[in-house]
């Protein structure tokens, strides 16, 4: 299959974006110009449908912050009083250095509503400055992953969204992580993997003999598939969890959502 690759950059003021469009060509055997072949492996929706489905709660989005499109955005806070929009644009100069930074000096739109609409779109910090900050040389940081308000010297800021920001990626990480064990379980025959598949609605670790008619026998069964046949074997049972016949495969099933 043959496809055009795209690049694209978007400005970092929010409401402000633009694309710029490339084509990956190469040079064949007889000297002509064909455009880059690829494969379709549905990485995109694959991915981000993963990333929803591992982190996302009941407000929206979470995104990791290695790979968040903005991993900060700044908010400011009584925008029309006077050097709050000054402050908040320099503060977004100096952290896009660095980091992928969005401010949102969008009028006729409350605080709060900016909160919700960021929260939603699972951008990690929201950053918030106001006049009482500017005059105590301070912002401060709202975590997307918990909740808690850090204030944050504006001399310190740098050093301090880089910490933060690994806080987060880990902690997300151990939740995520802490979660799938929780709702991973183990079955050595049918009627324990109908049970846990059914009350845990997790993963199932079975063995397996390697027949297709197993594995359709436990998706007629459960609803389940045979989702990953791990490279590190665990041995969880002599017997295939379906027929009871000599297992060839450790596998982890689940259901496809």
């Amino acid at each position: 299959m043959t496809g055009r690759a795209l690049q694209s950059g978007t400005s970092h003021y929010f409401g402000q974006n633009f694309t710029k469009p490339f084509d990956v060509k190469f040079q064949n055997r007889e000297g002509k110009e064909e455009y880059a072949y690829q494969t379709s492996w549905g990485i995109s929706t694959r991915l981000i449908g993963g990333v929803i489905m591992a982190h996302g709660d009941n407000r929206g989005l979470k995104l990791p912050p290695r790979v968040a499109p903005i991993q900060a955005v700044i908010v400011p806070i009584a925008m029309q009083k006077e050097g709050v929009k000054e402050k908040a644009e320099e503060l977004y100069k100096k952290l896009n250095e660095n980091f992928r930074i969005e401010i949102d000096i969008r009028e006729n739109y409350t605080p709060g509503y900016k909160f919700n609409d960021w929260e939603m779109r699972g951008v990690p910090i929201r950053i918030e400055i106001g006049p009482r900050d500017i005059e105590n040389n301070q912002c401060i940081f709202v975590r997307r992953d918990t909740g808690e308000k850090t204030t944050v010297k504006l001399d310190k800021i740098d050093c301090a969204l880089k910490e933060i920001l690994e806080k987060i990626q880990e902690n997300m990480f151990n939740e995520c992580k802490e979660r799938m064990l929780q709702k991973t379980t183990v079955a050595t025959n049918m009627d324990e993997f109908i049970k846990n598949i059914n009350e845990n609605q997790g993963y199932v670790k079975a063995m397996w003999c390697g027949s297709e008619e197993c594995e359709d026998k436990i998706k007629e069964l459960t609803g389940a598939h045979s989702r990953c046949i791990p490279f590190k074997k665990e041995h969880v049972y002599d017997k295939c969890v379906c027929c009871g016949k000599d297992a060839k495969e450790f596998v982890v099933w689940g259901r496809q959502y």
